[in-house]
């Protein structure tokens, strides 16, 4: 441990301001970067629960310590642990083209918790350490991540078009460039009033041909309306 923060490890004033203000610190750069892309839970949402984790801890070791009540103390960070999974589903959602959102927004807002659990305790290090271990998976692994999915091997695509022309010139492009069809789903209605039809795909691309090919490949077929990966 370092020593620089011993003296602010035990309840006085000074230490839970230190805490506060670190969990504030924490909460707000973890939540900047969902804010920065327009996520459901930015900014002020990962600031509140990090503090609000970190007083929950406060309060149970100043129950403990200073108030002399001989309790579980871990009970009420337990009581964070579960409840944050309300407010981390709430962010989570199932788009109309069965696609789902959100699940790393919800996983930042956990992780927030935890964070401010950790200030909370007075465990300075492990709470600065495991925020700069956030930021560095959102905003170096996200890059790396989609590199990934750019050679994945199977993919899900979504696609709206005009007529029953379209889908056959999608499905000779299929052919031409030697993609598997897994799955497909066919949709005659979309709620557009522009087109009336649309498909999910499931496919299995060759090696050299990437998702971002298929996709420009796709979209510039004519009667294509929309493409996009799910």
């Amino acid at each position: 441990m370092l020593a620089l923060f011993d003296n602010f490890r035990e309840i006085t004033l000074a230490s839970v301001a230190l805490r506060l203000l670190l969990a504030f610190l924490c909460g707000g750069l973890i939540g900047m970067e969902r804010a920065y892309k327009r996520r459901p839970a930015g900014f002020r949402t990962h600031i509140l629960i990090c503090l609000g984790a970190t007083m929950t801890t406060l309060t149970s070791q100043y129950l403990y310590l200073v108030m002399h009540y001989y309790t579980d103390i871990a009970r009420l960070g337990a009581q964070v642990v579960a409840g944050i999974g309300f407010i981390g589903a709430g962010t989570i959602i199932v788009t109309r083209r069965q696609r789902v959102k959100g699940l790393t927004t919800a996983a930042g807002l956990w992780a927030a918790a935890i964070v401010g659990l950790a200030v909370g305790a007075g465990f300075y290090e492990g709470a600065i350490l495991t925020t700069i271990l956030i930021l560095f998976a959102e905003l170096v692994f996200s890059k790396l991540e989609l590199r990934i999915l750019d050679h994945a091997p199977e993919v899900n695509l979504y696609m709206e078009y005009t007529d029953k022309a379209a889908l056959d010139r999608v499905l000779m492009l299929y052919r031409d460039r030697k993609v598997k069809i897994l799955n497909m789903q066919i949709t005659r209605h979309t709620g557009s009033k522009k087109h009336n039809a649309s498909a999910i795909f499931t496919l299995r691309l060759n090696k050299y041909y990437l998702v971002r090919h298929l996709m420009q490949d796709i979209l510039s077929i004519d009667g294509v309306i929309q493409a996009e990966e799910l």
